[in-house]
């Protein structure tokens, strides 16, 4: 089985593409997380192999996907191979070692674990990728998926592809711990005037914490994966006032309609 949790659908993307070759159930932790549980547990089947996709946010995984190991329990197999993917624009920093921290506390140890480079989204604080950046990115993703696939079906172990990265202990252990704690509040986020009040956002929202009544209004839960920024048609939704001039960003390679069934 493969855990993923994804926003703009590069994680998906990655975790679908490894599922269907090897195989194995692709589960959507948002959904999981949200017949909210004290403990998930999934029994494995022999020789089932066990990953975990998921973006990296400030050179942290999304406090989602920790939350989602902290109470996770995996019983059956005892031949279980176990993966981690983290997908980034650039760098992972420590992000990895994070996982697999909240992994080990779980009773859970990994085989191998890979960063994976995708297009930029966080428009945040950055810009999305130019065109030729982005085809080049997306182009160089596949032989790392198909490096993973190999690595994984041939269950190697001891096998740590990442890259973090300058000063990964610092990004990770200071910013990305300042942006768990006060980075995903949606205070700064709204809809201008070329809202349609299509829904969409609400549709792809993986947390269920938007609600659309002629514009949309957020709650608190917010991972701040920006799926309502970018998949907005109108382009309407914004973030603060640095980013309406900026681009917008979607996997090419999977549909909203995925999306939204898959979150």
């Amino acid at each position: 089985m493969i855990f993923y949790f994804s926003g703009t659908g590069n994680s998906y993307y990655i975790a679908a593409k490894i599922s269907e070759r090897l195989g194995e159930r692709l589960i959507p932790v948002a959904a999981e997380m949200s017949r909210q549980q004290s403990e998930y547990v999934y029994e494995l089947n022999s020789g089932e192999t066990t990953g975990f996709v998921f973006p990296v946010y400030a050179w942290m995984p999304p406090k989602i996907v920790t939350d989602f190991i902290d109470r996770l329990r995996l019983t059956g197999s005892e031949k279980k191979y176990i993966f981690a993917a983290a997908v980034c624009g650039d760098e992972t920093g420590n992000a990895v070692d994070v996982l697999t921290g909240h992994l080990h506390s779980a009773g859970i140890e990994p085989d191998s674990c890979f960063s994976v480079i995708m297009p930029n989204n966080y428009v945040v604080l950055f810009d999305v990728d130019s065109k030729e950046t982005e085809k080049n990115k997306l182009e160089a993703a596949e032989k790392t998926i198909d490096r993973i696939t190999e690595v994984v079906s041939g269950r190697k172990t001891g096998i740590f592809e990442v890259r973090k990265g300058t000063l990964p202990a610092i990004k990770t252990k200071l910013i990305g711990t300042l942006f768990n704690k006060y980075g995903t509040g949606t205070g700064s986020f709204f809809a201008d005037d070329k809202c349609t009040g299509c829904g969409i956002c609400e549709k792809i929202c993986s947390l269920g914490n938007i609600t659309v009544k002629g514009k949309p209004k957020w709650g608190n839960n917010c991972a701040k994966c920006l799926a309502c920024l970018h998949y907005c048609p109108a382009r309407a939704i914004q973030h603060g006032n640095g980013t309406a001039k900026k681009g917008r960003y979607v996997n090419p390679n999977v549909t909203l309609e995925e999306m939204i069934l898959r979150r």
